[in-house]
């Protein structure tokens, strides 16, 4: 019985063999490094997916936009990606891209199409005819009329399309526990799988924080980037 009692005495109060509580600020305290590598990682592949969506999305949306007939094809391409369960996409890529971080950024990067090709597509199509007229009058040719007339005045729709892709990649990330890669993923599978209650609510909170972060902080660069939408809100 003495024994018991040192050995209890010693172990963190909130969570050890005899205690396992949902919140504890001692195991944050105690494994603040596998977190942060954890959040580090989670941000990394995140940030890298949406990157590599936007990079795809874009030629897809012009495409579709250029030809109508193909609309109907790269929607449906980029939809019928996301219906993949991505416990099976991951391990389908693993043969080509090995157990690594580009595993998940390519999976992630994928399901990112339906949402971000869509979302490219309407806010290229925000832009009024009467604008582009006025472009054309002005000598603008096909490449200036885009990066200097058509996408700044799509941004306002696409960037609400990358803020629903960005939450949405953040809870994803997660499934990359399946590669070893899911940053803060791997706490919550190795909390469920050891009842480790701690671990698994710390890193859901982390989650469910970081999609705010990323959220705000997209917002902020969209008032940046579209200062004129300000007194339309």
């Amino acid at each position: 019985m003495l024994v018991t009692l040192l050995v209890s005495a010693a172990e963190p109060s909130c969570y050890s063999r005899f205690v396992n509580e949902w919140f504890c600020w001692q195991y944050v305290e105690d494994r603040h490094e596998q977190i942060t590598d954890a959040l580090v990682q989670h941000v990394a592949i995140t940030l890298a997916a949406l990157a590599l969506g936007v990079v795809l999305a874009f030629p897809l949306a012009l495409l579709a936009r250029r030809y109508t007939r193909l609309e109907s094809a790269v929607l449906g391409f980029s939809a019928g990606l996301y219906t993949i369960p991505s416990l099976a996409l991951l391990p389908l890529l693993v043969p080509f891209t090995g157990l690594s971080p580009a595993t998940v950024v390519i999976g992630l990067g994928l399901y990112a199409l339906t949402i971000l090709v869509r979302a490219l597509l309407d806010g290229l199509r925000s832009v009024p005819d009467e604008v582009r007229e006025a472009a054309r009058g002005l000598g603008y040719g096909r490449a200036r009329m885009l990066t200097r007339v058509e996408l700044p005045l799509a941004l306002p729709v696409a960037m609400a399309g990358l803020r629903v892709a960005a939450v949405s990649t953040i809870a994803l990330t997660t499934v990359g526990t399946l590669v070893s890669y899911g940053g803060l993923g791997n706490l919550i599978s190795h909390g469920v799988a050891r009842d480790f209650r701690a671990e698994l609510m710390t890193a859901a909170v982390l989650c469910v924080v970081l999609a705010l972060v990323l959220d705000v902080l997209l917002v902020v660069l969209q008032r940046v980037l579209t200062p004129w939408t300000a007194g339309t809100r």
